[in-house]
């Protein structure tokens, strides 16, 4: 495995899977590029060192080839802007449009591919079956789909010379592009910037941390971040809970939740953190109060009330007043935090202050010489939504693929590299 700095790109082709799977509003305009700003570096070392790029990506869940709404097209004007450089677009992946601009790329210049996902080999899942199929008829389209699967592999990987994964969002999918492809470059293939990042600022939380050590978890349900947590009470020394995970431990301990979000099934589950918690000295912190809501929406009535006995026919949204300070005296007393989710329903403005007041929070204690991890794609939003990627020590660009690392999984598409 080589390192990007140290491979010699000199009058070579590098195909590079980045992530550029990026929100775009009704018009096709990207709203946030911070995964485009992210590989920029990787795209530019390549250059410099004279060498030219060909950038594949998936962009959303298209549920059909040739979606236009999902064409990577649309991101051109947003790529050229920070790249400063002119994009080719080929306009599919395996082609014979695709080939040809591959091959006649010259040093410097960059193309673009279609849609990855515009194709069903990527995945490696089959497409168009019917809903009464047959568990007969569901592998033999599977068995079909593989098979292909190897050819879509083989043109991708014939545009070039050398392989470059920089799309960490994307690691823990075993897809065409992320790890099957790197087998065509045993002695050619890397990560990029942003894998390189990703890798170095989670290993050194998780393995190296300075203490105080403090999680802190948001999120609807405990049911998708109860891995983590297990994960996280092996390292920390204490997490802050938060959202809608709330309410399932104040129910879970007897506590009055009316209608907040709340998994039943996952009492036991709740409880038997909190008693894990306590017997391997790790602090749980969770807000004493709430901002509850008479509806789910911008336009409710809220008011303040313990988070443990909010009024029927009102749900919790937000933590309030003792929350936030409650939350940030914790915060502030700590050298190495990691944010993965939201502590409100931060897409309401009026919900979002919770949020807010620990972004800033984690913030402070940067400036004062702590380290600061920020994952998951809501906690990406909510920094960025506050302004404050700027002033945290590192924002991941992966969601999925964040977790899964931290809870000690192999990721595919780091695998496939380090082999």
């Amino acid at each position: 495995m080589f390192a990007i700095d140290n491979y010699d790109f000199k009058g070579k082709r590098a195909i590079i899977r980045v992530d550029f799977n990026v929100p775009l509003d009704a018009e096709g305009k990207v709203t946030d590029d911070t995964r485009i700003r992210a590989a920029i570096p990787t795209i530019k070392k390549v250059l410099e060192k004279g060498g030219s790029v060909i950038l594949m990506s998936h962009l959303g869940r298209p549920k059909k080839n040739n979606d236009m709404k999902f064409s990577l097209e649309q991101i051109i004007p947003a790529i050229e802007a920070r790249l400063g450089v002119e994009v080719k677009f080929a306009g599919d992946c395996i082609g014979d449009k695709a080939a040809q601009m591959a091959a006649a790329l010259k040093p410097g210049e960059v193309m673009l591919l279609e849609n990855l996902r515009f194709y069903a080999e990527e995945e490696g899942k089959p497409r168009g079956l019917a809903e009464d199929a047959t568990d007969e008829q569901k592998a033999e389209a599977k068995a079909a789909v593989k098979a292909s699967q190897k050819e879509f592999v083989k043109r991708l990987a014939s545009y070039a010379d050398c392989y470059i994964n920089d799309a960490f969002g994307t690691a823990h999918r075993r897809h065409a592009s992320t790890a099957i492809i790197a087998d065509f470059f045993p002695n050619d293939k890397m990560f990029g910037y942003v894998m390189e990042n990703e890798l170095k600022a989670i290993d050194g939380v998780m393995q190296n941390p300075q203490r105080p050590f403090c999680a802190i978890i948001g999120g609807s349900k405990v049911s998708t971040k109860i891995t983590i947590i297990e994960k996280l009470m092996e390292k920390v020394d204490s997490i802050i809970i938060g959202g809608g995970m709330t309410y399932t431990f104040a129910a879970a301990q007897g506590g009055k939740v009316g209608n907040s979000i709340c998994e039943p099934d996952m009492f036991p589950v709740a409880l038997d953190i909190l008693k894990k918690a306590e017997q391997k000295g790790i602090k749980i912190v969770t807000s004493p109060d709430a901002l509850i809501a008479d509806a789910f929406s911008a336009e409710a009535n809220t008011k303040e009330a313990p988070a443990n006995d909010i009024p029927d026919n009102w749900e919790g949204v937000d933590i309030a007043s003792e929350g936030k300070k409650a939350f940030r005296d914790h915060i502030l007393s700590c050298k190495t935090i990691l944010w993965n989710g939201p502590v409100g329903v931060f897409e309401i403005d009026k919900f979002a202050t919770g949020s807010k007041a620990v972004a800033e929070a984690i913030a402070e204690a940067t400036e004062k010489g702590a380290y600061s991890l920020i994952g998951g794609g809501d906690s990406v939003a909510c920094i960025n939504k506050f302004g404050l990627a700027d002033k945290v020590s590192y924002v991941s660009t992966g969601g999925g693929a964040l977790l899964e690392y931290m809870e000690g999984k192999e990721l595919p598409g780091v695998a496939a590299i380090r082999k």
